[in-house]
């Protein structure tokens, strides 16, 4: 059972913003990307990288989007395409091509986070810069798992902001001269684009309020999931969590259920082996340290409940 210890800190106020400061946290993991300068009859099918998203962005001509379950669709100059769920696509200059793998067709590789593609035929110019990115924040991970299958923004989308207009010209133009620092400038300006893309789905798409983002969002709840993402070693209960929040505990209690689909004590428990399993993955570290860490008071009540939630012994996490 998790250690009856309590660290005395502040209630959370209910002004804060758990959305945001999920998407403010949002970092980027083992990127990689590839400029892509392509004319004439082409056809890229992109790896299927599991554990990735992969980010597509049209900085001059167009191309057509092919991914799997879906119609294809035609991506203009200034398009931003996240597929975040390591699903099988393409990129094409016409759907109807058999695609070459991209790392088949030629790839150059000019340092350990940036390659290049040219393909010089008769025919239109495109130049894509397409990025394969990951989150190793656990909270990223949640909120990527209920992304649909592909996003695409239009820069048109945005109105008379300008500013997409300005990253995608200031990656065209690191890209192709690459400056010193310029794959960093890449790098950077890519992952606020991925962000940029998400934020605007959650602002436009209905199923942004369901779920765990819904919950997320909800001005109670939101408050007892920043309490448990920031505190997991706190010993927490269905009536601290809902003292937290300013709520009664049987409505509390519903309405986590309602939103999240799980049980408070479920939620906290799952949550709390997920980012020991992320920690297990990441370093080498005792078991004991981690059960203390994430609040319990003895490394057997800790591994019963992992095995249990992960279906594997902590011991066997390589």
């Amino acid at each position: 059972m998790p250690s009856a210890t309590r660290v005395n800190t502040p209630v959370f106020p209910q002004a804060n913003d758990p959305l945001g400061e999920t998407l403010h946290q949002l970092r980027v993991d083992g990127s990689l990307y590839c400029r892509s300068t392509v004319r004439g009859d082409w056809s890229l099918d992109m790896p299927i990288l599991p554990g990735k998203l992969m980010i597509h962005i049209v900085t001059k001509g167009q191309c057509w989007l092919s991914i799997e379950g879906l119609a294809p669709q035609r991506l203009k100059q200034g398009t931003l395409v996240l597929v975040p769920h390591a699903k099988g696509h393409s990129l094409s200059s016409d759907p109807q091509l058999t695609p070459t793998p991209l790392f088949d067709a030629g790839v150059e590789r000019i340092s350990e986070r940036y390659e290049v593609l040219k393909i010089n035929q008769t025919g239109e110019l495109t130049e894509v810069t397409c990025g394969v990115l990951g989150f190793d924040l656990l909270a990223a991970q949640r909120l990527i798992q209920q992304l649909p299958p592909v996003l695409v923004l239009q820069h048109t989308e945005l109105g008379h902001q300008d500013w997409l207009s300005s990253s995608l010209a200031l990656i065209s133009s690191e890209a192709e001269q690459l400056r010193p620092g310029g794959e960093t400038i890449i790098t950077h300006l890519a992952d606020i684009l991925v962000i940029q893309l998400i934020r605007h789905w959650i602002e436009q798409s209905p199923q942004a309020s369901e779920g765990w983002l819904g919950a997320l969002r909800d001005k109670h709840i939101g408050i007892a999931l920043r309490a448990i993402h920031h505190q997991p070693e706190r010993n927490w209960t269905v009536n601290s969590l809902a003292q937290e929040c300013g709520m009664s505990r049987s409505g509390f209690s519903a309405r986590f259920t309602q939103l999240i689909g799980n049980s408070v004590k479920n939620y906290l428990t799952e949550w709390r082996m997920n980012l020991a399993h992320q920690r297990l993955k990441q370093q080498r570290i005792p078991l004991m340290v981690l059960a203390e860490e994430l609040g319990y008071n003895s490394e057997a009540a800790f591994s019963r409940a992992f095995k249990r939630v992960m279906g594997i012994s902590p011991g066997k996490i390589v």
